[in-house]
């Protein structure tokens, strides 16, 4: 995955084939399979270099179909399903080996003003009070660090805690986790490589809040998770590259799979995003 943020860059640049046909290179990796938020990122880039004029992406909905092999490049295809006057739509097909591996539908929407709320932001402790996320990987063993460093560098990751671990048990909430999570480094300022790098690194620790109340980490060998489908709606505009709250939370689990929901503030207190994801959450072995 990208060690650094210039990889992520890297990956994000997608060589264009024909009109509305790409290709997106793969990142070293020592992971069988390509990792859910590469795709999902790439998929932007290539659905937004589609469309024209004023418009910026207000929402994607997408699904994860097949593992995807991280020897080969990607092809992404994007058709042009609507332009109107003041929204767009798009669908990506992610292709590999001749068979979709992920689709996504994107929608773009030209700004204009409205009516507008919000939620409050979560009272957390600042980025600088969080625990790197490679700290925690330590617990596991130097080697689990070290493979953190070398698959997501490229995201600064702290931990603010999770229930019953820094944040207060809650009735309307069996399972919660908050993260603070910035690139780690500075991207270039336009939207499509902010927006683009965001969803990257949206993927990676949503189903980890499912799993709270179960004692199980995500990297534990007794569990098979995998991204089922992914959403985002973007509500304003924002930076990958500077510290954005994500506070986790997950309603439900059962039958294998769990579903997670997010609200993402910036850091001076703008619900900025949210964000719903349902994975398969497999238990391989029901034993201790």
């Amino acid at each position: 995955m990208a060690g650094s943020a210039a990889e992520l860059v890297t990956l994000l640049e997608l060589e264009q084939l024909e009109v509305d046909l790409f290709r997106g290179a793969q990142a070293r990796t020592e992971r069988q399979r390509v990792f859910g938020g590469q795709v999902a990122a790439q998929a932007v880039v290539a659905a937004t270099r589609s469309v024209e004029g004023d418009f910026v992406l207000h929402s994607l909905h997408s699904y994860f179909l097949r593992p995807g092999d991280t020897t080969v490049p990607i092809v992404y295809d994007v058709e042009r399903i609507r332009d109107g006057r003041s929204f767009a739509t798009r669908r990506v097909s992610a292709r590999q080996h001749g068979r979709p591996i992920y689709y996504m539908t994107a929608n773009f929407q030209i700004p204009e003003p409205g009516l507008e709320h919000q939620d409050p932001m979560p009272d957390v402790v600042g980025p600088e009070h969080g625990m790197p996320l490679v700290e925690l990987a330590r617990e596991r063993g130097d080697e689990a660090a070290a493979h953190w460093e070398r698959e997501w560098a490229a995201l600064d990751i702290r931990h603010v805690g999770i229930t019953g671990r820094g944040i207060a048990d809650d009735s309307d909430h069996a399972a919660r986790a908050r993260l603070w999570i910035k690139v780690d480094g500075t991207l270039a300022a336009d939207a499509t490589t902010q927006t683009a790098a965001f969803t990257y690194a949206s993927d990676l620790t949503l189903l980890g809040a499912a799993l709270v109340p179960h004692g199980i980490h995500i990297a534990s060998p007794r569990l098979q998770p995998a991204s089922l489908d992914h959403t985002i709606w973007f509500h304003r505009p924002f930076r990958a590259d500077e510290w954005w709250l994500y506070d986790q939370f997950s309603p439900w689990a059962g039958g294998a799979r769990g579903l997670a929901l997010a609200r993402v503030f910036s850091q001076s207190g703008e619900l900025v995003a949210t964000v719903a994801q349902e994975g398969l959450i497999r238990v391989r072995d029901q034993r201790a």
